[in-house]
């Protein structure tokens, strides 16, 4: 699904420029690496509450992150 990995590329984009690694951002969301992995991957649905997380966390919308819109905010 192309939103999955619009989004994953996305998260794994600004989790790079915070200077975090996957196990750093697995354990911040409380999952395991794999699964976090997963979700930079494109290959996990992931429920709204984590899709609101990384807007808040990165100070994006969420719209940013399905790739809806290019602008951050």
């Amino acid at each position: 699904m192309e939103i999955l990995q619009t989004m994953g590329t996305r998260v794994q984009a600004l989790r790079e420029e915070k200077g975090l690694t996957q196990k750093g951002m697995a354990e911040i969301l409380g999952c395991t690496t794999s699964h976090y992995q997963k979700i930079e991957y494109g290959k996990v649905n992931i429920p709204t509450t984590t899709l609101a997380f990384f807007a808040d966390y990165f100070n994006v919308s969420t719209d940013y992150l399905l790739g809806r819109k290019d602008r951050r905010k």
